[in-house]
């Protein structure tokens, strides 16, 4: 078995984990991604930030610096968030650039519904979404989030994406994570075709060296499919990239 068939399967694995209630008891309490209902009954108002992932995504001839994480204001009853995610290379080109701002209330004690925009902003042209989506915690303690998109000129697209904190030690933890990318039509002027587009995959290993700053190593692999897959050949980029990854973690 490949390292690459290891990682997707560790990525698309996430509901397999058994360990999910040793987490909770040993590392609960409500983060900066908690959703509301974890929260419990307080009407103050907070501001939390996390930066999830700021890295280097190594290989020959394939280096680039990823970003993405989230801030949010709010209570109980609600939330504005902000998320920002992205790519840069060595070369000075910024891909894969989304930025986004929701609305969010409770639904259940683990879910919120939010509603809001995204403008994909980046070395290509830009394009702007409405967006409506679900995030929160699945059985298992597993991240879940899915996110609708409508654009202009009949334009729709949808975003899937987990992750699952596995607790090795208190201050060790294995993170793999997934990011699914689904369009409806073909965007030439964004390099992204109809149908599943892309996939983001990564198995990370941090250690905390407190609860809001960590350091972490791992493996990322990312793929498109399809015409996402042409596009990004006749533009002089591979299909797929499996590259060592290592970062930090950090929140307020």
């Amino acid at each position: 078995m490949t390292i690459r068939a290891v990682l997707i399967g560790a990525a698309v694995g996430l509901t397999f984990s058994s360990l999910a209630a040793r987490a909770q008891m040993i590392h609960g309490g409500p983060g900066p991604s908690a959703s509301m209902g974890e929260m419990g009954e307080d009407q103050q108002v907070w501001v939390h930030g996390i930066l999830d992932q700021f890295e280097a995504r190594v290989a020959s001839g394939n280096t680039s610096l990823r970003w993405q994480g989230e801030a949010w204001l709010g209570n109980d009853d609600y939330r504005i968030r902000l998320k920002s995610e992205g790519e840069r290379t060595t070369s000075g080109v910024v891909t894969d650039g989304q930025q986004e701002i929701y609305y969010a209330r409770p639904v259940s004690p683990f879910f919120d519904i939010q509603i809001g925009a995204r403008y994909d902003l980046d070395s290509l042209r830009g394009r702007g979404w409405g967006a409506f989506g679900i995030e929160g915690l699945a059985p298992y303690f597993i991240h879940v989030a899915a996110t609708a998109y409508v654009g202009g000129g009949g334009h729709a697209a949808a975003k899937f994406e987990g992750y699952y904190d596995l607790l090795i030690t208190q201050r060790l933890i294995l993170q793999p994570q997934v990011e699914l990318n689904l369009y409806t039509n073909n965007d030439p002027a964004r390099r992204i075709g109809a149908g599943f587009s892309d996939m983001d995959a990564g198995l990370r290993l941090r250690y905390e060296i407190s609860r809001k700053f960590a350091p972490y190593v791992g493996m990322s692999y990312t793929h498109k499919f399809g015409q996402t897959g042409r596009y990004a050949v006749a533009a002089g980029e591979d299909r797929g990239s499996l590259r060592f990854t290592t970062g930090i973690r950090v929140w307020f």
